[in-house]
């Protein structure tokens, strides 16, 4: 994460990561109950790192919309 913050800034590092974190917190909360800290723990951050590389996809295959010139 500090690596993460350092090369992109603060900024753009939460709008990367603010959105899929969020879910997966939602995720976590309603899915895993395996009552053990370590594993809802590592489940929680697996789950991240999923939805971190489906937005990542996502966000390369659907291009940003680009004004048109006037």
């Amino acid at each position: 994460m500090y690596s993460l913050i350092n090369e992109v800034g603060v900024r753009k590092a939460l709008l990367a990561e603010a959105p899929p974190a969020a879910l997966s917190l939602v995720i976590a909360e309603l899915f895993f109950k395996f009552h053990s800290f370590t594993l809802e723990c590592l489940c929680f951050l697996a789950t991240w790192l999923a939805l971190s590389s489906l937005f990542a996809l996502a966000g390369r295959l659907w291009p940003a919309r680009q004004e048109a010139p006037v």
